[in-house]
């Protein structure tokens, strides 16, 4: 599309700013149901779904089902992926939402190991699956809802509406389960109330569903089906003809991932099981560092748009590769103040990467393979990275009985994702908006 019609085509900024919010909207609540489970995995889902004379071995059972979420995400982006190059983006983002929201659903519904053995286990598991494929697809046609209605200069900060979703979804995960928590007794809450946050997304599907079947086709896409330019084979044809593009943004996905799982999941088990102290402490710190995030991800959007996506992504990964050297001896004092300060500082760090990164990974592929490019690189990441993060987390500590251990993984991860963006192109594709 040239400069000129991509002008022409410009929506009004009231459809601009339905698409960011439908973009948020969406995104926040599979998160939220994707950050209840996490938060789950950590603080219930050990001892109703996979009891064990050891609390460690049930928290590794546990992540090793937070895990599947991750795995399952691939099938969901080469389905859904594929389909919003062909069909659509509007379209797919319905659907992903309603297998989200219906599995979650499912999941404050189940019945646990002293009810039905090990059948509870195994439902956990598949409902886990199908959360994990429809997040998969929703991500690349989340951030091309947003992107695709705004301009060149500012598609940072306008497709960052995707990455929100993440903090927001978590923050009002942890709010609901610590305030179910706060509210109720430790055994009404292992009993029935961590159900509570799971049925809430039945409200929240209703509302996402509004927003977003209200909303148009981009004109992005209404322009590649006006000329008839939609890819036959997306999947293979990124594989083809864009490899290399695919491999930077799996890359750079890699890093912020991981330290994602450090500072809202494993800290929560280093925090209760290593350091003794009380669980609020370290919701607070994942609370407080979430809503940060919920501005600082627009902000480094925007300054993506102004001194470019892989000067601002880098810094972060550079902030991310030191922290946890810098956290893990701060927090063993056990300082309430300080873990929650290390956790802020780890999610900030976070944040510049992850702000930019819609756009970033979005602009790697051409416009008509753009969905399903954004969702590959997405999802195969999450196996390498996000997947795997808080059971290698668990199982260094464990097995060498020192932070240094998950510092170093962490670390490492953080330079693969500096790899990842010397790979990566420093400009738009032609062609693309």
């Amino acid at each position: 599309m040239t400069n000129a019609s991509a002008t022409a085509a410009r929506p009004a900024r009231k459809d601009l700013i339905k698409a960011f919010v439908a973009s948020l909207s969406g995104t926040s609540l599979e998160w939220y149901d994707f950050a209840a489970y996490s938060v789950a995995s950590a603080l219930v889902f050990g001892q109703l779904f996979f009891p064990s004379h050891d609390p460690l071995s049930g928290t590794l059972l546990a992540f090793s089902t937070y895990a599947v979420g991750y795995v399952s995400r691939p099938l969901g982006g080469f389905v859904f992926g594929r389909l919003g190059d062909v069909l659509g983006r509007k379209q797919v983002l319905v659907i992903t939402l309603l297998i989200t929201g219906i599995s979650t659903v499912l999941i404050g519904l189940l019945p646990t190991h002293d009810q039905v053995g090990a059948l509870g286990a195994v439902l956990l598991v598949v409902l886990r699956f199908a959360q994990g494929v429809g997040i998969g697809g929703e991500w690349g046609g989340a951030v091309l809802l947003s992107s695709e209605y705004g301009s060149d200069e500012h598609r940072g900060f306008w497709a960052s509406a995707a990455q929100i979703g993440p903090p927001a979804g978590n923050l009002l995960a942890n709010g609901v389960l610590a305030g179910l928590a706060a509210g109720l007794t430790s055994e009404q809450f292992m009993s029935w109330g961590w159900r509570v946050a799971f049925l809430l997304s039945a409200v929240l599907v209703i509302f996402g569903l509004w927003i977003r079947v209200k909303l148009e086709e981009t004109p992005v896409f209404q322009e590649i089906q006006q000329k008839g330019e939609q890819a036959g084979a997306p999947v293979r044809e990124v594989l083809t003809q864009e490899p290399r593009a695919l491999i930077a943004g799996i890359l750079s996905r890699v890093g912020p991932d991981v330290l994602y799982a450090l500072f809202t999941v494993f800290v929560l088990t280093y925090a209760t099981q290593q350091l003794d102290m009380p669980k609020s402490w370290a919701v607070t710190g994942v609370m407080l560092g979430s809503s940060l995030q919920l501005f600082l991800m627009p902000l480094a959007g925007a300054l993506s748009d102004r001194f470019g996506r892989r000067r601002v992504y880098a810094v972060g990964a550079v902030g991310g590769l030191m922290w946890p050297f810098v956290f893990f001896p701060l927090v063993g004092g056990g300082s309430a103040g300080l873990l929650i300060f290390g956790v802020i500082v780890g999610l900030i760090w976070h944040a510049l990467m992850y702000g930019p990164q819609a756009a970033f990974i979005a602009e790697q592929f051409s416009p008509a393979l753009r969905a399903t490019g954004a969702s590959l690189a997405y999802t195969l990441a999450g196996i390498i990275g996000g997947a795997l993060a808080p059971l290698l987390f668990t199982s260094l500590y464990a097995y060498f009985d020192t932070w240094v251990a998950p510092a170093c993984y962490l670390a490492a991860t953080c330079v693969v994702t500096l790899i990842g963006l010397w790979l990566s192109r420093t400009a738009t594709p032609a062609g693309s908006r």
